[in-house]
């Protein structure tokens, strides 16, 4: 058996049944391996930045490890954005890149390159990897993908990178011959469920910040269930607003682009529980010493560097493994005696209620929410980045299994085309991509991919014509200069009906809110619609620089934030 032949049949007998790539010299012994074993199928992307996202979006939505491959040199290059994708939002994803043979390469020489294409991608990607490594000898390669496999999904997830030279590639060898990964024993969980339980009765107004982590170790159902035990406030990171579905006990999201009513109830809880979340300075404000200053924190994480970063000087640090522990929570709070919090819970309705109308629905808030309402329960959900990113989250009125993907810690643009290509190959049903001008400009070759193979997914092109978030930006810093923003300034974009012709995609346009019905999404077919914006579009609430999160643009009646201060 061919080394080539190994790895294809590693992927495939590990559950991994789609892989993502495009084609070039170094790869070819692993394009026709892929091509030969029964059970896993390889597709031909674009671009390798989009066959990373795609990877990204099927490991996500699978719960399955990702793969994707590349040639050596631009190929490799290409996918950098992607594996630092899955590596600052801690998605599992195998990344193989061609090499040139071992006899063509420089070695210790120090010379820029010796061999066609020759490129240190192990150097480029090691800071933002798990594990990258070059398999110089094809009796290692067992050992460097069962190690692969084991620190991509261990503890806190992300990507790691085989370099793999072609000489290698297409060497014979035994596989009954050839030595294993062992992996060191995991370091036990500091978990203290009782201890967290008693700290939550015996405060006033807990509440829950839950993070992507939840997800990413495949425990929502678990962590539900947590959250019904215990009736208290749960909010979320952006990644994670999706996590709780439509409990009662949900009340938003956090952070500088975050639900008004979530920040507030932070800011008046004495004790926060963040689970599986960075809390990072998109969720903390650039001040931290304004953020949560009556509360105690407890972080659960299984990356103990994340810990670092510390919030309050007087953070409960535990590492945990949410894999194991979230079902240990749940169990202990169903059968724990929970103290009565509906009064806190009454204060964080009221909240709710009085900032309701403090933000005057804008045209494109008010498309999201209409169609959100068309959208069936169960279908996953992509975003780019940009003022598309934060209307889904702040204005789609979520089902209980529908699911969100974002691009977060990366904020890569061009992300949620390829990433709902991956997504939908994971589900084998309805996938809706939303995206803006900007973004699908940014990976728009993967429209063949579409056109290729006809996946049940609906692009909805959120179409202001414009870069919104750097142009209210700009409106807010730079006195109303466009600059490489809007058509004003520089910036353009194509007749998209005429693009979506291009590749053969049907195509409509919704002018206004009254198109939408319940034909949008009444059938699986492929399908680009563009809703056609304002080039004038803005994101509220956000936040200003150097103010506490519940201090949002525009700033509500001073009168009003007293009283919500008072509650």
């Amino acid at each position: 058996m061919l080394v080539s032949e190994y790895i294809s049949r590693f992927f495939r007998d590990n559950g991994i049944k789609h892989i993502f790539g495009y084609p070039g010299g170094m790869v070819t012994y692993l394009m026709d391996a892929l091509e030969k074993t029964d059970g896993i199928t390889a597709h031909v992307n674009y671009h390798e930045q989009g066959a990373a996202f795609a990877a990204c979006g099927y490991a996500i939505t699978s719960g399955k490890t990702g793969a994707a491959y590349a040639t050596s040199g631009p190929g490799a290059t290409n996918l950098v954005t992607g594996i630092a994708e899955a590596y600052f939002d801690s998605v599992p994803v195998i990344f193989v890149t061609g090499q040139v043979n071992t006899y063509e390469a420089r070695g210790t020489m120090k010379i820029r390159q010796k061999g066609f294409q020759e490129t240190d991608i192990v150097s480029i990607a090691r800071p933002i990897t798990k594990l990258a490594v070059t398999v110089n000898n094809a009796e290692d390669i067992r050992y460097y993908l069962e190690k692969s496999l084991y620190l991509a999904n261990f503890q806190r997830k992300g990507p790691v990178l085989l370099d793999v030279p072609m000489n290698v590639q297409r060497t014979e060898i035994e596989p009954d011959k050839l030595l294993g990964f062992i992996p060191d024993n995991a370091p036990p969980s500091e978990l203290n469920a009782d201890k967290i339980i008693d700290m939550i009765n015996n405060s006033c107004r807990p509440c829950i910040v839950v993070g992507a982590g939840v997800k990413q170790s495949g425990t929502i159902s678990d962590f539900r269930r947590f959250i019904a035990a215990l009736k208290i406030p749960t909010l979320s990171s952006m990644i994670a607003v999706d996590a709780a579905g439509n409990s009662p006990y949900s009340f938003g999201f956090i952070g500088a682009y975050g639900n008004r009513e979530a920040n507030f109830i932070l800011s008046k809880s004495d004790l926060i529980l963040s689970i599986g979340s960075r809390l990072d300075c998109r969720q903390t404000g650039a001040n931290r010493e304004n953020f949560a200053v009556n509360s105690r924190i407890i972080r659960l994480d299984a990356d103990v560097l994340e810990f670092e970063n510390s919030i309050h000087s007087d953070d409960i640090n535990l590492f945990c493994d949410l894999k194991n522990d979230m079902k240990k929570l749940a169990d202990h709070a169903e059968s724990a005696e929970i103290r009565d919090f509906s009064q806190w819970i009454e204060v964080c309705s009221q909240i709710r209620d009085k900032l309701s109308d403090t933000i005057e629905k804008l045209y494109p808030q008010i498309l999201v929410e209409k169609i959100s309402k068309h959208v069936p329960d169960g279908v996953v959900i992509t975003t780019d980045v940009g003022q598309n990113q934060v209307w889904i989250p702040q204005y789609f009125v979520l089902k209980p299994n529908q699911r969100i993907l974002f691009s977060g810690g990366m904020g890569a643009m061009g992300f949620s085309l390829p990433a709902a290509i991956g997504a939908a190959l994971a589900n084998n049903s309805l996938t809706i991509c939303f995206v803006g001008d900007g973004g699908l400009m940014m990976n728009l070759q993967e429209l063949q991919f579409l056109a290729r193979e006809r996946l049940p997914l609906k692009i909805c092109l959120l179409n202001n014509s414009a870069l919104g978030m750097i142009r209210h930006f700009q409106e807010m810093y730079f006195d109303s200069r466009f600059v490489q923003t809007m058509a004003s300034g520089g910036y353009s974009t194509p007749n998209f009906e005429k693009i979506a012709a291009a590749f053969d995609i049907p195509y409509r346009r919704i002018d206004n809110v009254e198109e939408i019905d319940s034909s949008l999404f009444c059938d699986n077919s492929t399908e680009f619609i563009e809703f056609v914006l304002p080039d004038t579009t803005y994101v509220f609430p956000k936040l200003a620089v150097n103010k506490p999160i519940q201090d949002q643009e525009p700033p509500i009646d001073r009168e009003l934030y007293r009283q919500l201060d008072e509650l």
